[in-house]
């Protein structure tokens, strides 16, 4: 009995952290968690995120991709790899891990950027699936910079990496529309689902 419950404990944690091998997954918001514990609103957040994120990347041209507001500011392209970064530590954090700073160079082609971005959107929403208040409080937002490790409490995660990446797609929405590609007019995020 007890090697039956090691073996789905180990199934279930690879599940979780399974990443889907495409990025469809989030073409529209997957159906909403049954209750209102904690970790289902982290999850539907990060659900949110993961809809705004799929339509406001989807389908840009090398000149979105180039585009920037001014010579000083970032580029579209620099902007979703900064996403990417937020979206390692989003996943890291919701699976409960150490972010390791500084994050690595990243060398990633636009769609691949997008694809590990999303996925990584879709493990920590699964991360955050039905856990617990007392789950959640016992978390903290923990970093590791060679031999410095620093520790915040998890109010931080939300105000910080969730809210920035949420901010940042916002901005590739308005570069890509100020660049003459606007956003499919479809999209409707308050349902979550498209408009026919």
């Amino acid at each position: 009995m007890k090697s039956l419950a090691l073996i789905t404990s180990i199934l279930i944690c690879l599940l979780m952290k399974a990443q889907p091998t495409d990025t469809s997954v989030f073409y529209q918001i997957p159906d909403a968690p049954e209750s209102y514990a904690p970790g289902n609103i982290l999850t539907r957040m990060v659900d949110g995120l993961g809809y705004r994120y799929y339509w406001a990347s989807n389908e840009l041209t090398t000149a979105d991709l180039a585009y920037k507001p001014s010579e000083s500011g970032k580029s579209c392209l620099e902007t979703m790899e900064h996403i990417y970064e937020l979206s390692v530590a989003i996943e890291t954090i919701a699976s409960g891990e150490v972010c390791i700073r500084p994050y690595p160079v990243i060398d990633l082609e636009y769609e691949e950027l997008r694809h590990q971005t999303l996925a990584n959107f879709w493990v920590a929403r699964n991360a955050f699936l039905n856990q617990t208040e007392e789950e959640i409080e016992k978390r903290k937002v923990v970093f590791q910079n060679g031999e410095n490790k620093s520790e915040f409490p998890f109010w931080n995660f939300i105000n910080g990496q969730l809210s920035d990446a949420i901010y940042h797609t916002g901005q590739i929405v308005v570069f890509r529309r100020a660049n003459g590609n606007p956003i499919n007019s479809n999209v409707r995020v308050f349902s979550g689902v498209n408009a026919k």
